[in-house]
């Protein structure tokens, strides 16, 4: 457990249960407001529901991955995309708020 623990740097595992989650998880907002280094109100206006969770339109991240000044959150959103893009194809044209879950 320990070892486990190491790799995937977290020291909140509870030894005693098969798996666990964190006590403070992030909002979707804060988890893109992480990613992608923008605003509160940014990530608000681009926040959408969709079906039975909230997205974010994958043109609105193509957008900032070409204009972001930091060249490291261009990576991370780009890896959000494709990731989305990828393993959680649901919902098309948007990257949905379980992508964030894993990918954050």
């Amino acid at each position: 457990m320990d070892e486990y623990m190491a790799l995937i740097r977290c020291s909140k595992i509870q030894v005693d249960k098969a798996y666990s989650r964190a006590v403070n998880v992030p909002t979707f907002l804060k988890k893109l407001m992480n990613i992608t280094g923008m605003s509160e109100q940014c990530v608000t206006t681009r926040i959408k529901q969709k079906g039975d969770s909230k997205c974010i339109p994958w043109k609105n991240l193509k957008d900032l991955i070409l204009a972001h000044p930091d060249t490291k959150k261009k990576v991370d959103i780009f890896a959000l995309s494709v990731y989305s893009l990828v393993v959680f194809s649901k919902a098309l044209g948007h990257v949905d708020e379980a992508v964030t879950d894993l990918f954050d």
